[in-house]
């Protein structure tokens, strides 16, 4: 504590660039990860053990602030006291807690609301063991709790599992809740703990032969509720989970029959017209009689008992209800299903089907020539897998 304090100018601050830890003195030092991130760390000793408490990022904490938490810690250790129990006062959140509010602080950068239903949903169906425990609290064995029981038969669904795990343990180590190593770190830790999982193969999404998607949505039909209601829409406009579950009654255009999906929930980030068969109109009448809100923002699919849209995982779960998940029928599945129907079934050409799915074109050729939507062209097809449906 004898090192010369203020060291650091609010110039060096923010032109610094170097990983690792730059001091100001009495303590605090500016941490730089290895991926640019910035935050601010006191070390102290107290008892004979060396310790590193995080006072925030750099983003949320500036310079002056630093220097009075780390002057408060100082003043702690001169007490006699815990310069932790300073910065956390009489509250530690709950490790659901601090989860929800990482959501809420990420979520205005996520690219669609499939994302944020993703991290809604793994953090509270399976983390569900931890979510009451304070997060200073949290330790190897209860990240391995959690993981374990999906790690081999829900490979990839684990595997971002542990890292949001991580990522909120991260959060409450720059707020000063936790200090040490991340124990759901993977490299050097979590690995030597855990089974080797077999080689995840991606872009590939459980089908469904598109000769029984009738029968399948005739029975779907015979559901009749939201969960339903929303998956039976997903099938009959050939979208994506997020797009569907992300859906507002103000991108309806009931005149022309048009679903209009915003640039921020598309994956190409362009906005996405969808003509709306006459099934997919009937079914959005029936939902609109549920409504319980004329906000005109309001989600169209709605939970029971909340005002938010579904999650992933009551799509899911109709799968599992028909005895299909085991087969490897996947919710996503269903467009590849359409995408079959319409090579194997239509005439329609293949730029008119891939405009359907909302496929970005890779050839810069075909991209140049392809100006429209094609939206008339697709409208006419919407009708004809509606009438396939149907069937």
């Amino acid at each position: 504590m004898a090192q010369r304090l203020y060291q650091l100018s609010a110039r060096a601050v923010n032109s610094l660039s170097e990983p690792g830890r730059h001091a100001d003195g009495g303590g605090l030092y500016l941490l730089i990860s290895k991926a640019g991130t910035k935050s601010w760390v006191f070390m102290f000793k107290r008892a004979g053990k060396r310790t590193e408490l995080g006072l925030g990022s750099l983003l949320n904490v500036p310079l002056v602030e630093a220097r009075a938490k780390a002057a408060s810690c100082r003043e702690a250790l001169g007490r006699g006291e815990d310069p932790r129990s300073i910065l956390r006062g009489s509250s530690v959140p709950t490790f659901g807690e601090l989860a929800d509010e990482l959501i809420r602080n990420l979520e205005a950068g996520w690219k669609n609301e499939k994302h944020k239903a993703q991290w809604k949903a793994t953090l509270s169906t399976y983390a569900a063991p931890i979510r009451n425990k304070q997060i200073d609290k949290i330790d190897t064995e209860d990240v391995l709790s959690v993981l374990r029981p999906i790690w081999l038969q829900k490979a990839e669904t684990a595997q971002r599992l542990r890292g949001r795990i991580e990522a909120v343990l991260n959060a409450a180590k720059a707020k000063g809740f936790r200090t040490g190593e991340n124990p759901a770190a993977w490299r050097g830790h979590l690995d030597q703990l855990l089974a080797k999982q077999q080689k995840l193969r991606r872009g590939h999404h459980g089908a469904m032969p598109y000769q029984e998607v009738p029968a399948f949505v005739a029975r779907l039909r015979e559901m009749k509720s939201v969960s339903a209601f929303s998956l039976e829409f997903l099938i009959l406009t050939a979208a994506r989970t997020g797009e569907v579950l992300g859906a507002k009654w103000q991108e309806i255009d009931w005149t022309r029959e048009v679903w209009t999906i915003p640039a921020a929930r598309m994956k190409a980030g362009r906005e996405h017209r969808v003509p709306l068969s006459g099934s997919a109109i009937l079914l959005l009448s029936k939902v609109e009689k549920l409504r319980r809100s004329n906000e005109p923002a309001s989600p169209i699919f709605v939970g029971r008992g909340k005002e938010g849209s579904l999650s992933t995982m009551a799509l899911e779960m109709i799968l599992r209800r028909m005895e299909l998940k085991s087969s490897g029928v996947t919710v996503h599945g269903f467009r590849s299903a359409f995408r079959d129907w319409c090579g194997e079934e239509t005439p329609y050409a293949r730029e008119v089907a891939e405009a359907a799915l909302a496929h970005t074109v890779r050839d810069r050729v075909e991209a140049a020539y392809r100006r429209g939507d094609s939206l008339e062209k697709r409208r006419k097809l919407m009708e004809e897998w509606s009438q396939y449906l149907s069937n």
